[in-house]
């Protein structure tokens, strides 16, 4: 039985973790580290979050529930590889893919969606929201309320990097309407959904692996298709 001692605790804990991710993406926005900082922040979490007590299977990083996130992951990294194969092959949806940003030559673009992405973005993002912070909420929250306020506050997370594409591309803001703010609001809405889907993967198999996985392919396929809708546009 939890005790009101012990329900303060994990309650200042869980805050603690949110304060923490907070200062962790003002930081890294601020300073711009090389990717593998990112993951080293991700590993500390982790390593904070082992040292107040939580287990791997409360992690989602449990042996036991390593084959199901594998099936659960590899299933959604499929059905989001077919629905970009569907967007490029269309040419109506095919100028969502024309990213400026990812008109890079192949290697680079390779670099991007097997490096750079996973080791610095996902890792620290599945081990920061639907890990550690998903570990300390559930010692004191129910499994909904955990999966919504760590999927909102994965949508809050994105606020600075919307602010920065608004401001940085004219393009985005007249195109969404109601420029910076519309752009923001679109942006954590955006992603709290898309928290709302990698949490529900990663309660249903118990594993971080699966939300990795879908997390990775939603960014890193984005990129390769991406790299297959400039060269179907031709020169």
């Amino acid at each position: 039985m939890t005790t009101p001692v012990r329900l303060r605790r994990e309650r200042a804990v869980s805050g603690a973790v949110v304060v923490v991710l907070a200062a962790v993406n003002v930081v890294d926005h601020l300073l711009h580290p090389p990717w593998w900082v990112r993951a080293l922040e991700g590993a500390a979490l982790l390593a904070w979050a082992r040292l107040d007590g939580l287990t791997w299977s409360q992690l989602g990083l449990g042996r036991d529930r390593l084959g199901a996130g594998c099936r659960w992951g590899l299933g959604a990294i499929g059905v989001v590889a077919g629905g970009y194969v569907v967007g490029v092959l269309l040419p109506l949806t095919r100028l969502a893919f024309q990213d400026t940003r990812y008109d890079t030559p192949l290697p680079e673009a390779l670099r991007t969606a097997f490096v750079v992405i996973p080791l610095g973005t996902v890792v620290l993002e599945e081990l920061a929201f639907r890990s550690v912070l998903w570990g300390v909420l559930s010692r004191h929250l129910r499994p909904w309320q955990v999966l919504v306020t760590t999927s909102v506050l994965f949508g809050f997370w994105h606020v600075i990097p919307a602010l920065r594409d608004a401001a940085s591309s004219r393009g985005v803001s007249d195109t969404v309407g109601g420029g910076e703010v519309a752009v923001v609001v679109g942006t954590v809405a955006l992603t709290t959904v898309g928290g709302l889907v990698f949490g529900e993967l990663r309660r249903r198999s118990g594993s971080v692996l699966a939300s990795a996985g879908a997390h990775w392919a939603t960014n890193a396929l984005g990129v390769l298709f991406a790299q297959a809708a400039w060269r179907m546009a031709g020169p």
